[in-house]
Parts: C-alpha cells; sequence; structure tokens
C-alpha cells in the first residue's frame, strides 16, 4: 500500500516550532537512553542542542 501523503505548502510549515518540537523529542530519547548524566550531556553536546535550551 502506498504511503499517505498530503501536499503542504511552504508557509505551512513554521520552521522554529518544527525545530523546538525536534529538539525536546531529541532530549526525551537521549534521557530515556543514556546510561548516566555524563553520557546524556555528551550526546546532547554531539547533537548541538544543549540539556537547558527551551527556545
Amino acid at each position: 500500500m502506498p504511503p499517505k501523503t498530503t501536499d503542504i505548502a511552504d508557509t505551512d510549515i513554521e520552521p522554529a516550532a518544527l525545530a523546538d518540537e525536534t529538539a525536546s523529542s531529541a532530549r526525551r530519547v537521549v534521557a530515556a537512553y543514556a546510561t548516566d548524566a555524563d553520557e546524556c550531556r555528551m550526546l546532547l553536546s554531539m547533537l548541538g542542542i544543549a540539556p537547558g535550551d527551551a527556545n
């Protein structure tokens, strides 16, 4: 079965909101899988998102 797609105009996407949502999701994944706080900070740093950034 082909994937369902929806055409989205470029004006319908808000880059800042999308980036914030993506960063928030990445933080949750890293926090869930990191073995300790140091590893969590290292992984977040590698992704370019600081643990305290809530922009």
